[in-house]
């Protein structure tokens, strides 16, 4: 218990995000009464949408494609078809333009891929092929919470054994044929650290297993849909949301058995610096974030002219070219540089989704990595990447919206320096998130958990940080 007084809640949780949300629900479930503190009018962390652009174009903020979304074991559990979520699933995961030839195409199915990838088909088969059949098994190992012993050793095994290899590494050894090693880049620079770096090869595996597994879907109506039918369900259950409150101490929060942080170290410290003992103090002022993006967001007269059709077969796009070109920008960015040809994850989303954009019209957006705080604007560069493949963008272009990575900080603040993932997540930061402890989600401070993308498993849309930081408070503090 927080404070002296008699407890109004079981749980109150700062941050409406899907973590924040997810360790609301998995409370409310248990018969736990919850408040969730959102400082924003509206709820949704990483998974808002808005008009950014033109009234009628509806843009995906932050995130928009969910792989891991579809693929939570914790979201997969929950009743969200219920309360308004819908999936689009695109036929193709992600395409990847090359200049020469067509683009590769990861398809969801892994045959068509493989066929795709001509000298490497069965190099392809033989790597992706057991990951896929065992896909729920995996998932539920890499996406559980630390430090718990696996339940499927052999299976992480094979794929750790795998994993722990710099991406670019994994790819020139695994891979003969340049459309293969590109596609792989184009997976594991979701890592957002440079290719040369180990560990890196599992953002690649993981990628290509979801590729085949569930598909990359992204949310009709937009990603606030995920975070909306969150809301409602854990209101079904008797839980409580707010807005508009931003927590200054932890002291103001209402009285409760136990509160749960869904912020950054950063925020933590904000918040509590005061009450924590200075070695776990110190190790959250030492934890380290990442490089940062700048994004921007098109209302288009129609769909983009791709130089290969095929691409509009996928709501996602990897645009860098080769695996060394890809490899290079991400180096230049770690080093503090600005790439002229940077690499770019596209969305276009309205392809798939039209409610999205007015008829005949679309929606589409783009980012790339930059240093963290960077305020260089990136985007004649960004858009030169997109002409490179699809000549005649900027000719449909009615409107554009940008943010550079100190204007995403002021959007969200647990993304520190326009950090996305919320801390680099790089080998020396991968399992010490946000410190070296055996409950990463436990704080020094009796009743008080952290549950953001800075605890295991890390960044994306799953809702599994929460989930966990909730179990744990389930097991030391209601038994």
């Amino acid at each position: 218990m927080l404070t002296g007084s008699r407890p109004k809640y079981d749980a109150v949780v700062v941050g409406a995000g899907p973590n924040g949300l997810a360790a609301a629900i998995t409370m409310a479930q248990q018969g736990h009464s919850v408040l969730v503190i959102e400082a924003q009018k509206t709820i949704g962390g990483g998974a808002r949408t808005a008009e950014l652009t033109l009234p009628g174009f509806r843009h995906d903020v932050c995130s928009a494609i969910h792989p891991l979304g579809m693929a939570s074991p914790f979201l997969r559990s929950l009743p969200l078809a219920e309360y308004g979520l819908e999936w689009a699933l695109p036929p193709v995961a992600v395409a990847h333009p090359l200049d020469d030839g067509p683009a590769v195409l990861a398809d969801n199915s892994l045959e068509q891929t493989a066929q795709g990838l001509g000298e490497d088909a069965g190099a392809y088969r033989k790597l992706v092929s057991p990951f896929v059949e065992n896909w729920e098994k995996l998932l539920d190992d890499l996406l559980g919470p630390l430090p718990l012993p696996p339940k499927y050793p052999l299976l992480d095994l094979a794929f750790g054994l795998k994993s722990i290899f710099s991406a670019s590494y994994f790819a020139r050894t695994y891979f003969s044929g340049t459309r293969a090693r590109a596609l792989f880049a184009g997976m594991a620079g979701h890592a957002i650290i440079p290719l040369e770096k180990p560990i890196t090869a599992a953002f690649g595996l993981m990628m290509f297993t979801l590729s085949h597994a569930v598909g990359w879907p992204l949310a009709r109506g937009g990603s606030a849909k995920i975070t909306q039918a969150m809301a409602a369900y854990l209101r079904s259950l008797g839980g409580e949301i707010l807005t508009g409150w931003e927590v200054d101490t932890l002291d103001s929060l209402p009285p409760s058995r136990v509160v749960f942080l869904s912020l950054s170290p950063r925020a933590v410290l904000r918040l509590a610096g005061d009450r924590l003992p200075s070695g776990y103090r110190r190790q959250l002022e030492r934890y380290r974030y990442g490089m940062a993006l700048f994004k921007v967001d098109w209302a288009l007269d129609g769909p983009i002219p791709w130089k290969d059709p095929a691409i509009l077969r996928s709501a996602t796009v990897h645009l860098g070219g080769t695996l060394e070109e890809i490899a290079a920008s991400e180096r230049q960015i770690w080093a503090g540089g600005h790439p002229e040809r940077p690499y770019i994850i596209l969305a276009q989303q309205s392809l798939f989704d039209s409610s999205r954009a007015p008829q005949g019209k679309h929606t589409a957006w783009g980012y790339c990595h930059v240093p963290n705080g960077s305020t260089v604007d990136m985007t004649a560069r960004i858009e030169a990447q997109v002409e490179r493949f699809a000549p005649g963008f900027r000719d449909l272009v009615l409107k554009r919206h940008t943010r550079n990575s100190v204007e995403t900080e002021a959007y969200n603040p647990n993304y520190v320096g326009g950090d996305i993932n919320v801390g680099v997540q790089d080998i020396r930061q991968f399992f010490t998130r946000p410190t070296l402890s055996l409950s990463p989600y436990a704080t020094p401070l009796e009743g008080v958990y952290l549950c953001s993308s800075a605890t295991p498993p890390g960044g994306g849309v799953h809702g599994m940080c929460g989930h966990h930081a909730a179990r744990l408070a389930l097991r030391r503090d209601f038994r």
